[in-house]
């Protein structure tokens, strides 16, 4: 189930960047002093004290603009406040508290949300620098000194957002639903699937406080399962929108997809596979999330007795990286089709949790090599010893061998095609690891 969400907010070059850094222990965000910086991802995940969380980082809030630069980072930010179950506010000791400081922290005390109240750029040791009272005026409680260029006080920070996490319980109670990111460019019917699922035969359906009109999640139940649905807004043609909105369409659906076991990747049936399609696929692909091909508006189509042939046939050329996916042709509209779904998620969800024994991948590997021996190269031979699976969602296996410059990817592909061919694994990427003898594992 979705983790604890932590969002980190502030006005611009107060050094959310630094923090989100800092926190995940990687540099994910791009950091610089120019206020709108493009930053490569703002989303991640880490942990403290044994809570596994999610982390987003978010462009300046400046309440009061006329730029479409910052009116469109603080679009994004108020998202991350929305979905998120704790809010740190990153304050600037060097400037003190600022109109704009307290016009955020006031919209903040509006969502009825619990707030972190952090005073950054805290780098010196010793005595507490006095100015840190000033942000008492806040009215957000104690403010929690931190340096996010030296790591100080980022424990304490932690320590009260782990506080304000939901009880462990609640994410308990949870754990027999499966998450469900619906993806795809817009306009090609998300929101109309969404409804026509939680219309029809439904048992128990909520709305998940925090939602918004950009992310929607939903609770659903029926004989065949218990799920969440989390519907999202799509990437778009850059033809048609600044790249800085495309950027944030990619936060929204790479978001979605990482909370999600299982991805209902929608293609509209009068387009075909497009560019945008096949760049939301590659999210759900390259996170290893179980994904079903759902063409929708299939009732719109003129069909004869080989159009469905003919349509997977291209479908698996376009997105020939995600040919272990199944396709189900589908009509939101009529709801043709629609109830197969569920079966679908079930079953790549299954295939993605599978488990296999070393002896019975060992088994797999001899018969794969009999069949057709490793590569060669300058007269030495690729060995492989043995093959153990070391992960699910995806499935990750690790090749120990010889050589990991002899194991060439057409034969990596080679052992994929070998173990789906044995185990299925239909809907579900796989991961193969190759370790030379004596490497880490």
């Amino acid at each position: 189930m979705p983790k604890p969400l932590i969002a980190i907010v502030g006005r611009p070059n107060v050094g959310k960047s630094l923090l989100f850094n800092r926190i995940t222990g990687k540099r994910l965000a791009i950091v610089e002093d120019t206020p709108g910086v493009t930053r490569d991802r703002l989303y991640a995940s880490s942990d403290w004290n044994g809570r596994e969380f999610d982390l987003v980082d978010t462009g300046g809030i400046e309440p009061k603009t006329d730029s479409e630069i910052l009116l469109f980072m603080r679009e994004q930010a108020l998202l991350a406040i929305d979905m998120a179950d704790v809010i740190v506010l990153v304050c600037d000791i060097n400037t003190g508290v600022t109109a704009a400081d307290q016009d955020v922290a006031n919209m903040l005390l509006r969502c009825k949300k619990p707030i972190v109240l952090v005073v950054n750029k805290m780098d010196s040791t010793g005595a507490t620098n006095p100015d840190i009272y000033e942000f008492y005026n806040l009215g957000l409680g104690d403010p929690i000194a931190v340096s996010a260029v030296h790591g100080h006080g980022t424990g304490d920070l932690l320590d009260e957002c782990v506080k304000n996490f939901p009880p462990r319980g609640e994410a308990e109670e949870e754990d027999d639903r499966i998450p469900v990111a619906i993806i795809g460019k817009p306009n090609v019917g998300k929101s109309s699937l969404l409804n026509r699922i939680l219309g029809e035969t439904r048992v128990i359906v909520s709305d998940v406080a925090g939602t918004t009109r950009d992310a929607v999640d939903a609770r659903f139940e029926n004989a065949l399962g218990k799920y969440l649905f989390i519907d999202t807004a799509g990437i778009r043609r850059k033809s048609r929108v600044d790249d800085r909105i495309e950027k944030y369409s990619v936060m929204r659906a790479q978001m979605a997809i990482e909370r999600s076991d299982v991805c209902l990747l929608l293609i509209d049936a009068l387009e075909g596979v497009t560019e945008q399609d096949t760049k939301v696929a590659g999210l759900a692909h390259e996170a290893g999330k179980a994904t079903v091909i759902v063409v929708n508006k299939w009732d719109a189509v003129e069909k004869d007795g080989k159009t469905m042939d003919k349509y997977r046939d291209d479908v698996r050329r376009d997105l020939s990286y995600m040919t272990y996916a199944p396709i189900v042709f589908i009509s939101a509209q009529t709801g043709q089709r629609v109830d197969r779904l569920f079966e679908l998620i079930n079953y790549v969800n299954d295939q993605a949790a599978m488990r296999i024994t070393t002896g019975m991948l060992n088994n797999v590997l001899a018969d794969a090599t009999a069949r057709m021996q490793p590569p060669t190269d300058k007269g030495r031979r690729l060995k492989i010893f043995y093959m153990t699976q070391i992960s699910v969602r995806p499935p990750t296996f690790v090749c120990f061998c010889n050589s990991a410059e002899l194991f060439h990817f057409s034969y990596q592909r080679y052992l994929e095609n070998q173990i789906r061919g044995v185990f299925g694994m239909e809907g579900t990427p796989i991961r193969l690891i190759v370790r030379e003898r004596g490497d880490d594992t």
